[in-house]
Protein backbone atom coordinates (compact mmCIF):
# COMPACT_ATOMS: atom_id res chain seq x y z
CA UNK A 1 0.00 0.00 0.00
CA UNK A 2 2.87 2.76 0.44
CA UNK A 3 3.56 2.44 -3.28
CA UNK A 4 0.76 3.35 -4.66
CA UNK A 5 0.51 7.16 -5.84
CA UNK A 6 -0.79 10.00 -3.58
CA UNK A 7 -4.55 10.88 -3.46
CA UNK A 8 -3.67 14.38 -2.30
CA UNK A 9 -0.40 15.92 -2.48
CA UNK A 10 -0.07 18.90 -1.26
CA UNK A 11 2.91 21.40 -2.04
CA UNK A 12 3.87 24.50 -0.79
CA UNK A 13 0.84 25.96 0.90
CA UNK A 14 0.80 29.12 2.26
CA UNK A 15 -1.96 31.01 4.11
CA UNK A 16 -1.35 34.72 6.09
CA UNK A 17 -3.98 36.41 7.89
CA UNK A 18 -3.05 40.25 8.89
CA UNK A 19 -0.45 39.74 11.85
CA UNK A 20 -0.39 36.37 11.42
CA UNK A 21 1.06 33.46 8.96
CA UNK A 22 -1.49 30.09 9.37
CA UNK A 23 0.42 27.71 7.01
CA UNK A 24 3.70 28.21 5.32
CA UNK A 25 4.79 26.48 2.42
CA UNK A 26 2.78 23.25 4.17
CA UNK A 27 3.90 19.98 1.61
CA UNK A 28 2.35 16.20 2.20
CA UNK A 29 0.98 13.28 0.85
CA UNK A 30 -2.39 11.37 1.52
CA UNK A 31 -2.69 7.82 -0.29
CA UNK A 32 -5.55 5.63 -0.80
CA UNK A 33 -6.47 2.74 1.66
CA UNK A 34 -4.16 5.19 4.09
CA UNK A 35 -5.63 6.71 7.62
CA UNK A 36 -3.16 9.55 7.96
CA UNK A 37 -2.92 12.07 11.50
CA UNK A 38 -2.60 15.36 11.18
CA UNK A 39 -1.24 16.98 14.56
CA UNK A 40 0.20 20.12 16.01
CA UNK A 41 -0.92 22.23 18.89
CA UNK A 42 -4.09 25.39 19.09
CA UNK A 43 -2.75 27.69 16.45
CA UNK A 44 -0.69 25.66 14.59
CA UNK A 45 -2.45 25.96 11.27
CA UNK A 46 -4.62 22.47 11.06
CA UNK A 47 -7.91 24.25 10.83
CA UNK A 48 -6.59 26.46 8.47
CA UNK A 49 -5.18 23.52 6.14
CA UNK A 50 -8.03 21.49 6.02
CA UNK A 51 -10.27 24.29 5.45
CA UNK A 52 -7.85 24.78 1.96
CA UNK A 53 -8.74 21.55 1.24
CA UNK A 54 -12.45 21.22 1.46
CA UNK A 55 -12.52 24.83 -0.36
CA UNK A 56 -13.52 27.16 2.90
CA UNK A 57 -10.48 29.32 2.11
CA UNK A 58 -8.15 29.87 -1.08
CA UNK A 59 -4.29 29.23 -0.63
CA UNK A 60 -2.05 32.21 -0.97
CA UNK A 61 0.42 30.27 -2.80
CA UNK A 62 1.58 27.00 -3.26
CA UNK A 63 -0.50 23.72 -5.17
CA UNK A 64 -2.93 20.91 -4.28
CA UNK A 65 -3.20 18.21 -6.63
CA UNK A 66 -5.64 14.74 -6.07
CA UNK A 67 -5.10 11.83 -8.19
CA UNK A 68 -2.23 13.72 -10.40
CA UNK A 69 -4.39 16.41 -11.27
CA UNK A 70 -4.44 19.93 -10.37
CA UNK A 71 -6.77 20.27 -7.13
CA UNK A 72 -7.98 24.23 -6.45
CA UNK A 73 -11.29 23.89 -5.09
CA UNK A 74 -13.39 27.33 -5.10
CA UNK A 75 -15.81 26.13 -2.54
CA UNK A 76 -17.07 23.16 -0.30
CA UNK A 77 -19.60 22.12 -2.91
CA UNK A 78 -16.37 22.27 -6.11
CA UNK A 79 -14.31 19.83 -3.11
CA UNK A 80 -17.39 16.94 -2.40
CA UNK A 81 -17.83 17.16 -6.46
CA UNK A 82 -14.00 16.12 -6.27
CA UNK A 83 -14.56 13.05 -3.75
CA UNK A 84 -13.94 15.18 -0.24
CA UNK A 85 -15.68 14.51 2.36
CA UNK A 86 -15.63 16.22 6.19
CA UNK A 87 -17.21 15.45 9.54
CA UNK A 88 -16.37 18.51 11.31
CA UNK A 89 -15.77 19.13 15.27
CA UNK A 90 -19.27 20.47 15.48
CA UNK A 91 -22.46 18.91 14.32
CA UNK A 92 -24.66 20.90 11.75
CA UNK A 93 -27.63 19.07 12.33
CA UNK A 94 -31.17 20.40 12.97
CA UNK A 95 -32.65 18.78 16.13
CA UNK A 96 -36.57 19.33 15.12
CA UNK A 97 -35.63 17.18 11.74
CA UNK A 98 -35.05 13.51 11.19
CA UNK A 99 -32.44 11.44 10.12
CA UNK A 100 -32.96 11.36 6.76
CA UNK A 101 -33.78 14.92 6.40
CA UNK A 102 -30.81 16.59 7.85
CA UNK A 103 -29.10 13.95 5.78
CA UNK A 104 -30.76 15.33 2.78
CA UNK A 105 -30.21 18.80 3.89
CA UNK A 106 -26.29 18.07 2.90
CA UNK A 107 -26.95 16.55 -0.14
CA UNK A 108 -26.77 18.32 -3.72
CA UNK A 109 -29.92 16.09 -5.22
CA UNK A 110 -31.47 14.42 -2.66
CA UNK A 111 -33.39 11.19 -4.15
CA UNK A 112 -36.70 10.99 -2.96
CA UNK A 113 -37.57 10.32 0.64
CA UNK A 114 -38.23 6.65 0.19
CA UNK A 115 -34.89 5.71 -1.76
CA UNK A 116 -33.20 7.80 0.49
CA UNK A 117 -34.39 6.33 3.70
CA UNK A 118 -33.45 2.71 2.17
CA UNK A 119 -30.27 3.70 1.38
CA UNK A 120 -29.46 5.09 4.47
CA UNK A 121 -30.35 1.85 6.28
CA UNK A 122 -28.29 -0.21 3.83
CA UNK A 123 -24.99 1.96 4.02
CA UNK A 124 -25.16 2.36 7.77
CA UNK A 125 -25.70 -1.06 8.40
CA UNK A 126 -22.83 -1.85 6.09
CA UNK A 127 -20.70 0.23 8.09
CA UNK A 128 -21.57 -0.82 11.58
CA UNK A 129 -23.57 2.43 11.82
CA UNK A 130 -26.89 1.67 12.16
CA UNK A 131 -29.27 4.21 12.22
CA UNK A 132 -33.14 4.79 11.95
CA UNK A 133 -33.74 7.06 9.42
CA UNK A 134 -37.17 8.52 10.58
CA UNK A 135 -35.65 9.18 14.68
CA UNK A 136 -35.73 12.93 15.38
CA UNK A 137 -32.33 14.21 15.79
CA UNK A 138 -33.00 15.66 19.20
CA UNK A 139 -34.08 12.65 20.42
CA UNK A 140 -30.55 10.88 19.70
CA UNK A 141 -26.94 10.33 21.83
CA UNK A 142 -24.05 12.39 20.52
CA UNK A 143 -22.86 9.08 18.87
CA UNK A 144 -25.77 8.59 16.98
CA UNK A 145 -25.86 12.11 15.82
CA UNK A 146 -21.89 11.60 14.85
CA UNK A 147 -23.24 8.58 12.99
CA UNK A 148 -25.40 11.02 10.98
CA UNK A 149 -22.75 13.39 9.93
CA UNK A 150 -20.64 9.85 8.97
CA UNK A 151 -23.05 8.61 7.32
CA UNK A 152 -23.89 12.01 5.05
CA UNK A 153 -20.42 12.09 3.98
CA UNK A 154 -19.86 8.11 3.20
CA UNK A 155 -23.21 8.36 1.00
CA UNK A 156 -20.80 10.65 -1.31
CA UNK A 157 -18.68 7.88 -1.86
CA UNK A 158 -15.60 9.85 -1.21
CA UNK A 159 -12.19 9.21 -2.04
CA UNK A 160 -10.89 11.31 0.85
CA UNK A 161 -12.56 11.27 4.11
CA UNK A 162 -11.30 14.28 6.78
CA UNK A 163 -12.61 13.72 10.82
CA UNK A 164 -11.48 16.75 12.68
CA UNK A 165 -11.76 15.28 16.51
CA UNK A 166 -14.48 12.93 16.02
CA UNK A 167 -13.91 10.78 18.95
CA UNK A 168 -14.72 13.31 21.60
CA UNK A 169 -17.99 13.14 22.39
CA UNK A 170 -17.67 9.08 22.53
CA UNK A 171 -17.92 6.61 24.74
CA UNK A 172 -15.32 3.25 24.90
CA UNK A 173 -17.26 1.23 23.31
CA UNK A 174 -18.26 4.17 20.35
CA UNK A 175 -14.39 4.62 19.84
CA UNK A 176 -14.33 1.34 18.99
CA UNK A 177 -17.14 1.19 16.59
CA UNK A 178 -15.67 3.84 14.89
CA UNK A 179 -12.79 2.51 14.55
CA UNK A 180 -13.85 -0.50 12.87
CA UNK A 181 -15.72 1.71 10.24
CA UNK A 182 -12.72 3.71 9.98
CA UNK A 183 -10.55 0.86 9.30
CA UNK A 184 -12.96 -0.89 7.02
CA UNK A 185 -13.09 2.29 4.60
CA UNK A 186 -9.58 2.32 4.34
CA UNK A 187 -9.99 -1.32 3.62
CA UNK A 188 -12.04 -0.16 0.53
CA UNK A 189 -8.92 2.46 -0.60
CA UNK A 190 -10.65 5.43 0.96
CA UNK A 191 -7.91 7.98 1.84
CA UNK A 192 -8.78 9.54 5.79
CA UNK A 193 -7.15 12.56 7.45
CA UNK A 194 -7.53 12.40 10.54
CA UNK A 195 -7.42 15.18 13.73
CA UNK A 196 -7.26 14.50 17.48
CA UNK A 197 -5.38 15.55 20.53
CA UNK A 198 -5.23 11.82 21.71
CA UNK A 199 -2.09 11.06 20.59
CA UNK A 200 -2.61 7.41 22.08
CA UNK A 201 -5.89 7.07 19.03
CA UNK A 202 -3.53 8.08 16.85
CA UNK A 203 -0.96 5.35 17.87
CA UNK A 204 -3.42 2.75 18.00
CA UNK A 205 -5.20 4.18 14.46
CA UNK A 206 -2.96 5.81 12.43
CA UNK A 207 -0.38 4.86 9.83
CA UNK A 208 1.39 7.98 9.39
CA UNK A 209 1.15 11.65 10.39
CA UNK A 210 1.93 14.99 9.64
CA UNK A 211 3.33 17.17 12.46
CA UNK A 212 2.70 21.19 12.31
CA UNK A 213 3.76 23.69 14.38
CA UNK A 214 3.29 27.55 14.11
CA UNK A 215 2.23 26.88 10.63
CA UNK A 216 4.52 24.57 8.95
CA UNK A 217 5.66 21.39 8.91
CA UNK A 218 7.80 20.06 11.36
CA UNK A 219 7.83 16.25 11.04
CA UNK A 220 6.14 12.88 9.43
CA UNK A 221 6.21 10.07 10.51
CA UNK A 222 4.74 6.55 11.57
CA UNK A 223 3.04 7.59 14.55
CA UNK A 224 3.26 3.58 15.72
CA UNK A 225 6.96 4.11 15.97
CA UNK A 226 6.31 6.96 18.52
CA UNK A 227 4.96 7.47 21.82
CA UNK A 228 2.09 9.36 22.57
CA UNK A 229 5.08 11.67 24.77
CA UNK A 230 7.29 12.15 21.60
CA UNK A 231 4.17 13.42 19.01
CA UNK A 232 3.28 15.95 22.08
CA UNK A 233 6.73 17.40 22.19
CA UNK A 234 7.29 17.23 18.16
CA UNK A 235 4.21 19.36 18.34
CA UNK A 236 5.35 21.91 21.04
CA UNK A 237 8.98 21.85 20.31
CA UNK A 238 9.66 21.01 24.39
CA UNK A 239 9.92 18.59 26.80
CA UNK A 240 6.39 18.27 28.62
CA UNK A 241 6.09 17.94 31.87
CA UNK A 242 2.99 15.41 33.63
CA UNK A 243 0.96 16.69 36.09
CA UNK A 244 2.40 15.84 39.10
CA UNK A 245 0.24 14.44 42.23
CA UNK A 246 1.25 15.85 45.50
CA UNK A 247 -0.36 13.81 48.23
CA UNK A 248 -2.99 15.76 49.80
CA UNK A 249 -5.44 15.19 52.80
CA UNK A 250 -9.31 15.39 52.35
CA UNK A 251 -11.15 18.10 54.25
CA UNK A 252 -15.00 18.05 55.44
CA UNK A 253 -17.28 17.81 53.36
CA UNK A 254 -17.83 21.38 50.77
CA UNK A 255 -20.15 20.26 48.72
CA UNK A 256 -23.54 18.48 49.58
CA UNK A 257 -25.79 17.75 46.64
CA UNK A 258 -29.25 15.80 47.54
CA UNK A 259 -31.71 14.72 45.39
CA UNK A 260 -31.19 17.18 42.89
CA UNK A 261 -33.95 17.13 40.17
CA UNK A 262 -34.87 20.11 37.96
CA UNK A 263 -37.18 19.87 34.64
CA UNK A 264 -34.90 20.53 30.97
CA UNK A 265 -34.35 23.90 30.64
CA UNK A 266 -36.15 23.37 26.70
CA UNK A 267 -37.24 21.10 24.22
CA UNK A 268 -34.35 19.16 23.87
CA UNK A 269 -32.32 19.42 27.05
CA UNK A 270 -31.87 16.88 29.54
CA UNK A 271 -33.87 16.93 32.94
CA UNK A 272 -31.70 16.39 36.06
CA UNK A 273 -32.92 13.34 38.08
CA UNK A 274 -32.05 12.85 42.08
CA UNK A 275 -28.79 13.83 41.81
CA UNK A 276 -26.74 13.00 44.79
CA UNK A 277 -23.13 13.34 46.13
CA UNK A 278 -20.59 15.26 48.38
CA UNK A 279 -17.66 16.53 47.34
CA UNK A 280 -14.45 17.47 50.69
CA UNK A 281 -12.56 20.22 50.49
CA UNK A 282 -8.77 18.95 48.71
CA UNK A 283 -10.57 16.58 46.47
CA UNK A 284 -11.33 16.70 42.83
CA UNK A 285 -14.55 14.75 41.33
CA UNK A 286 -14.15 13.59 38.09
CA UNK A 287 -17.59 13.73 36.41
CA UNK A 288 -17.86 11.51 32.86
CA UNK A 289 -20.42 11.08 30.34
CA UNK A 290 -21.06 11.52 26.62
CA UNK A 291 -22.20 14.85 25.25
CA UNK A 292 -25.87 16.00 25.93
CA UNK A 293 -26.64 13.48 29.13
CA UNK A 294 -26.94 16.55 31.37
CA UNK A 295 -23.05 17.86 31.98
CA UNK A 296 -25.12 21.93 30.90
CA UNK A 297 -27.63 21.36 32.79
CA UNK A 298 -25.83 20.19 36.14
CA UNK A 299 -22.79 23.09 35.34
CA UNK A 300 -26.15 25.36 35.78
CA UNK A 301 -28.00 24.13 38.68
CA UNK A 302 -24.36 24.06 40.71
CA UNK A 303 -23.44 27.93 39.36
CA UNK A 304 -26.67 29.00 40.37
CA UNK A 305 -27.82 29.75 36.39
CA UNK A 306 -30.53 27.27 37.35
CA UNK A 307 -32.71 28.04 40.56
CA UNK A 308 -33.23 24.79 42.91
CA UNK A 309 -34.63 24.19 46.14
CA UNK A 310 -32.60 25.88 48.69
CA UNK A 311 -31.66 22.61 50.62
CA UNK A 312 -30.68 20.23 47.66
CA UNK A 313 -27.30 21.93 47.33
CA UNK A 314 -25.50 23.05 50.48
CA UNK A 315 -22.55 24.66 50.46
CA UNK A 316 -19.91 24.30 53.48
CA UNK A 317 -23.69 23.32 55.70
CA UNK A 318 -25.33 26.34 54.05
CA UNK A 319 -28.12 26.33 51.50
CA UNK A 320 -27.44 28.11 48.57
CA UNK A 321 -29.76 25.83 46.07
CA UNK A 322 -31.89 29.31 45.45
CA UNK A 323 -29.01 31.70 45.06
CA UNK A 324 -28.24 33.49 41.62
CA UNK A 325 -24.34 33.11 40.64
CA UNK A 326 -23.47 36.28 42.11
CA UNK A 327 -24.60 35.07 45.21
CA UNK A 328 -23.10 31.87 45.46
CA UNK A 329 -19.65 33.26 44.20
CA UNK A 330 -19.61 35.76 46.74
CA UNK A 331 -19.55 32.69 48.63
CA UNK A 332 -16.66 30.77 47.15
CA UNK A 333 -18.46 28.55 44.46
CA UNK A 334 -17.20 29.26 41.05
CA UNK A 335 -17.55 28.16 38.08
CA UNK A 336 -16.16 27.66 34.32
CA UNK A 337 -18.58 26.22 31.61
CA UNK A 338 -18.07 24.64 28.73
CA UNK A 339 -18.57 26.89 25.86
CA UNK A 340 -16.09 29.47 26.44
CA UNK A 341 -16.71 32.07 23.58
CA UNK A 342 -19.90 33.48 24.47
CA UNK A 343 -20.69 31.68 27.68
CA UNK A 344 -17.67 31.88 29.63
CA UNK A 345 -16.63 34.82 27.67
CA UNK A 346 -17.84 37.98 25.86
CA UNK A 347 -16.29 37.53 22.23
CA UNK A 348 -15.97 41.30 21.06
CA UNK A 349 -14.47 42.04 25.05
CA UNK A 350 -10.81 42.66 26.27
CA UNK A 351 -9.67 40.47 28.12
CA UNK A 352 -9.38 43.26 30.84
CA UNK A 353 -13.14 43.77 30.35
CA UNK A 354 -13.66 39.43 30.48
CA UNK A 355 -12.15 39.85 33.55
CA UNK A 356 -14.05 42.49 35.27
CA UNK A 357 -16.84 40.13 34.42
CA UNK A 358 -16.65 37.19 37.22
CA UNK A 359 -13.97 39.18 39.41
CA UNK A 360 -15.65 42.21 40.20
CA UNK A 361 -17.25 41.20 43.58
CA UNK A 362 -13.83 38.57 44.82
CA UNK A 363 -11.00 40.56 43.60
CA UNK A 364 -12.80 44.01 44.63
CA UNK A 365 -12.58 45.16 40.84
CA UNK A 366 -15.60 47.33 41.98
CA UNK A 367 -16.21 50.23 44.38
CA UNK A 368 -19.68 51.91 45.35
CA UNK A 369 -20.94 50.94 41.79
CA UNK A 370 -17.77 52.29 40.29
CA UNK A 371 -15.52 50.07 38.37
CA UNK A 372 -11.96 50.16 38.65
CA UNK A 373 -9.91 49.47 35.05
CA UNK A 374 -6.70 49.92 36.30
CA UNK A 375 -7.17 47.19 38.91
CA UNK A 376 -8.93 45.01 36.40
CA UNK A 377 -6.32 45.52 33.96
CA UNK A 378 -3.86 44.30 36.61
CA UNK A 379 -6.18 41.24 37.30
CA UNK A 380 -5.97 40.31 33.52
CA UNK A 381 -2.16 40.88 33.31
CA UNK A 382 -1.76 38.96 36.45
CA UNK A 383 -3.82 35.67 34.65
CA UNK A 384 -1.69 36.09 31.48
CA UNK A 385 1.23 35.79 33.33
CA UNK A 386 0.20 33.36 35.76
CA UNK A 387 -1.61 30.94 32.71
CA UNK A 388 0.84 31.68 29.89
CA UNK A 389 -1.91 33.24 28.14
CA UNK A 390 -0.48 33.68 24.51
CA UNK A 391 -1.50 37.53 23.70
CA UNK A 392 -0.26 40.83 22.63
CA UNK A 393 -1.69 41.78 25.95
CA UNK A 394 -4.97 42.54 27.78
CA UNK A 395 -6.28 45.03 25.57
CA UNK A 396 -7.08 42.20 22.69
CA UNK A 397 -10.07 40.51 22.56
CA UNK A 398 -11.40 36.77 23.50
CA UNK A 399 -12.38 36.23 19.79
CA UNK A 400 -8.69 37.44 19.36
CA UNK A 401 -7.30 34.33 21.33
CA UNK A 402 -6.64 30.71 19.89
CA UNK A 403 -9.20 27.79 21.56
CA UNK A 404 -6.41 26.87 23.82
CA UNK A 405 -5.32 30.27 25.11
CA UNK A 406 -9.02 31.44 25.67
CA UNK A 407 -9.37 28.40 28.01
CA UNK A 408 -6.26 29.21 30.11
CA UNK A 409 -7.66 32.71 30.50
CA UNK A 410 -11.06 31.35 31.28
CA UNK A 411 -9.63 28.74 33.73
CA UNK A 412 -6.89 31.20 35.24
CA UNK A 413 -9.59 34.23 35.51
CA UNK A 414 -11.59 32.00 38.70
CA UNK A 415 -8.51 30.29 40.04
CA UNK A 416 -6.91 33.47 41.00
CA UNK A 417 -10.03 33.97 42.78
CA UNK A 418 -9.01 30.98 44.93
CA UNK A 419 -12.97 29.61 45.15
CA UNK A 420 -13.65 26.94 48.04
CA UNK A 421 -15.12 25.01 44.73
CA UNK A 422 -14.67 25.09 41.60
CA UNK A 423 -17.22 23.38 39.13
CA UNK A 424 -15.50 23.17 35.57
CA UNK A 425 -17.23 21.77 32.29
CA UNK A 426 -14.42 20.42 29.47
CA UNK A 427 -11.58 21.81 31.32
CA UNK A 428 -9.57 21.44 27.93
CA UNK A 429 -12.56 21.06 25.68
CA UNK A 430 -10.26 21.11 22.13
CA UNK A 431 -6.75 22.18 23.40
CA UNK A 432 -3.39 20.95 22.88
CA UNK A 433 -1.38 19.05 25.16
CA UNK A 434 0.88 21.93 26.09
CA UNK A 435 -2.13 24.18 27.52
CA UNK A 436 -3.97 20.63 28.35
CA UNK A 437 -0.56 19.64 31.01
CA UNK A 438 -0.79 23.57 32.37
CA UNK A 439 -4.98 23.54 33.24
CA UNK A 440 -4.78 20.04 34.37
CA UNK A 441 -1.48 20.57 36.75
CA UNK A 442 -3.74 24.17 37.89
CA UNK A 443 -6.95 22.25 39.14
CA UNK A 444 -4.52 19.57 41.19
CA UNK A 445 -2.89 22.81 42.49
CA UNK A 446 -6.00 24.30 43.37
CA UNK A 447 -7.17 20.76 45.17
CA UNK A 448 -3.77 20.84 46.80
CA UNK A 449 -4.40 24.15 48.75
CA UNK A 450 -7.90 23.23 49.91
CA UNK A 451 -10.36 24.16 47.38
CA UNK A 452 -12.81 21.31 46.06
CA UNK A 453 -12.79 20.92 42.34
CA UNK A 454 -15.59 19.07 39.94
CA UNK A 455 -14.23 18.56 36.58
CA UNK A 456 -16.82 17.43 34.46
CA UNK A 457 -15.18 15.67 30.77
CA UNK A 458 -16.13 13.51 28.31
CA UNK A 459 -11.80 12.99 28.32
CA UNK A 460 -11.56 10.08 30.27
CA UNK A 461 -7.61 10.17 30.38
CA UNK A 462 -8.14 13.46 31.36
CA UNK A 463 -10.43 12.11 34.39
CA UNK A 464 -8.59 9.41 35.42
CA UNK A 465 -5.51 11.52 35.74
CA UNK A 466 -6.63 14.25 37.85
CA UNK A 467 -9.45 12.71 39.93
CA UNK A 468 -9.62 11.11 43.57
CA UNK A 469 -13.60 9.65 42.15
CA UNK A 470 -15.02 9.29 39.37
CA UNK A 471 -19.19 8.92 38.35
CA UNK A 472 -20.89 9.49 35.06
CA UNK A 473 -24.00 11.20 34.36
CA UNK A 474 -26.38 9.19 31.93
CA UNK A 475 -29.53 10.91 30.72
CA UNK A 476 -29.54 13.36 33.45
CA UNK A 477 -28.89 10.50 36.57
CA UNK A 478 -25.35 10.09 38.38
CA UNK A 479 -23.65 6.87 38.84
CA UNK A 480 -22.60 6.05 41.74
CA UNK A 481 -19.22 7.62 43.15
CA UNK A 482 -16.25 5.34 42.86
CA UNK A 483 -12.52 5.89 44.09
CA UNK A 484 -10.50 6.74 40.79
CA UNK A 485 -8.06 4.32 40.98
CA UNK A 486 -8.70 0.89 39.60
CA UNK A 487 -11.31 1.53 37.57
CA UNK A 488 -11.08 -0.55 34.50
CA UNK A 489 -11.98 0.80 30.92
CA UNK A 490 -15.29 -1.29 30.80
CA UNK A 491 -16.12 -0.22 34.29
CA UNK A 492 -16.02 3.23 33.02
CA UNK A 493 -17.97 2.19 29.75
CA UNK A 494 -20.75 0.93 31.79
CA UNK A 495 -21.70 4.16 33.90
CA UNK A 496 -21.02 5.99 30.96
CA UNK A 497 -24.04 3.94 29.45
CA UNK A 498 -26.23 4.01 31.89
CA UNK A 499 -25.75 0.55 34.18
CA UNK A 500 -27.52 1.63 36.83
CA UNK A 501 -28.20 -2.00 38.45
CA UNK A 502 -24.36 -1.73 38.54
CA UNK A 503 -24.53 1.53 40.47
CA UNK A 504 -27.13 0.12 42.86
CA UNK A 505 -25.02 -2.48 43.37
CA UNK A 506 -21.78 -0.20 44.28
CA UNK A 507 -23.84 2.17 46.83
CA UNK A 508 -24.98 -0.65 48.42
CA UNK A 509 -21.91 -2.55 48.89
Amino acid sequence: MNDTAPLLRIEGLTKSYPGVVANADVGFSVRPGRIHALLGENGAGKSTLVKMIYGLVRPDSGAMHMNGAPYAPASPNAARAAGVAMVFQHFSLFDALDVAENIALGMENPPPRRALAARIRTVSHEYGLPLDPTRQVGELSAGERQRIEILRCLLQNPGLLIMDEPTSVLTPQEVTILFRTLRQLAAEGTAILYISHKLEEIRALCDGATILRLGRVVANCDPREKSARDLAELMVGQTLQSPSRAARPTGKVALSVRGLSLAAPHTFGTALKRITFDLKAGEVLGIGGVAGNGQDELLAALSGEALAPAASIMLNGAPVGHLGPNARRALGLLAAPEDRLGHAAAPDMSLTENAMLTGAGRMGLSHKGFLDWPKARNFADAIIAAFDVRTPGPISTARSLSGGNLQKFVIGREILQDPTVFVVNQPTWGVDASAAAAIRQALLDLAAKGAAVIAISQDLDELMEISDRFCAVNEGRLSAVRPAHGLSVDDIGLMLGGAHDMEMRHETA
